[in-house]
């Protein structure tokens, strides 16, 4: 069952990649519910094995091409991110105090905790994240940049939570008459 999930969060993950045209540097926002992908009601059996694999299967996808990941916590701590400290740096994201469990930030997120190298939680992303994986239901969409568009990928699920994925685009402004970069809708 493990490999079966981390092949469907690796593939997952390297598709939204590549149909996102995710570039070096770029954020890479993740929810997971690990209680969603075991068939289970979300926060109700957090799995650390389960969110182990998937966060590591996502982070093989994104780290060749640069990606940044950034793993949203649960509503018990306001849906807070963890992240490698240099991406808070480099965005300019203040860190705050708290290490997340899997009961009081999930699973998902305290796998990241444990996976990174210098790992720190952010309050917000500040709508700055250029596409994001949604495994479970978590709701994501806060953290994205402002115009989300829907990418339906081949992997509809991961265990047996809904997948939904986004990239983002830039916004269209000007009106009738103005012309816009095809390489960027």
């Amino acid at each position: 069952m493990l490999d079966e999930i981390r092949k469907q969060a690796y593939d997952a993950a390297d598709e939204l990649c590549h149909i996102a045209k995710l570039q070096p540097g770029e954020l890479l926002a993740v929810g997971c519910s690990s209680s969603e992908i075991a068939g289970e009601h979300i926060g109700t059996h957090s799995n650390q094995e389960i969110a182990r694999a998937v966060f590591s299967a996502i982070a093989e996808a994104a780290a060749p091409r640069g990606v940044l990941l950034a793993a949203q916590c649960c509503e018990h701590l306001n849906r807070a991110l963890i992240v490698e400290l240099s991406t808070a740096k480099q965005f300019g994201l203040a860190p705050v105090n708290v290490v997340p469990q899997p009961k009081a930030g999930g699973a998902f997120a305290t796998a990241a905790y444990q996976a990174f190298a210098a790992p720190t939680a952010v309050e917000t992303l500040q709508n700055l994240a250029a596409a994001g994986l949604d495994i479970g239901a978590t709701l994501i969409g806060m953290h994205l940049r402002p115009v989300a568009v829907p990418v339906r990928l081949h992997t509809s699920h991961i265990g047996h939570a809904i997948l939904i994925a986004a990239r983002t685009r830039p916004k269209f402004i000007g009106g009738c008459r103005a012309v816009y970069n095809e390489n960027l809708l």
